[in-house]
């Protein structure tokens, strides 16, 4: 199988992108390698996935969708897998511009690219966070999510409301995860 997958400099990205290769299957990883994270332990972390033939890294921005659009045209995904993100509920108050281009901007570049390429999958990266003000705990899939708290939950809940309206009107299979 060949996957795309952003955010492969980021934990979950890197130790799925490691798994999938160890299994023999094709991987690009595409990050954007910002400085919120450290960069040196992105560095290191694609240079380990750089120790399977079949890792191919694209540093480069969810929002220069040229760039996304020649990665993933370039890799022929069979599954797309979005875990990118601007993350951080506290620094999405010092800079929400930063969670609107990566998160919705950068987002939506993925499905428009998703449902041009036809891919078996799409799978999305979203958080608990957006359920806010909810007051049962634990969560659970089914409780309502209406009433984020943060800049970073609310990008995120609109990457979910986008994904859903792209997989009902051009039947993309879409998942996301509400780590």
């Amino acid at each position: 199988m060949r996957y795309f997958i952003t955010g492969t400099a980021g934990f979950i990205g890197f130790h799925l992108a490691r798994r999938l290769l160890q299994e023999g299957h094709d991987v690009t990883g595409f990050d954007g390698l910002t400085p919120y994270y450290n960069v040196k332990l992105k560095e290191m972390r694609h240079a380990a996935l750089s120790q399977f033939p079949t890792f191919k890294p694209v540093i480069s921005m969810l929002e220069d969708r040229p760039a996304l659009e020649a990665a993933v045209l370039a890799a022929k995904p069979n599954i797309l897998i979005h875990l990118a993100a601007q993350a951080g509920v506290r620094y999405s108050l010092e800079n929400p511009e930063a969670y609107l281009r990566s998160n919705v901007e950068g987002s939506w570049n993925i499905m428009e690219i998703a449902r041009r390429v036809e891919i078996r999958h799409l799978m999305l990266a979203s958080t608990s966070s957006i359920y806010g003000a909810n007051a049962t705990v634990p969560f659970r899939e089914t409780d309502r999510a209406d009433e984020p708290l943060t800049i970073y939950a609310a990008t995120k809940k609109s990457m979910e409301l986008m994904a859903h309206s792209y997989a009902h009107l051009h039947k993309i299979p879409t998942t996301a995860f509400r780590f």
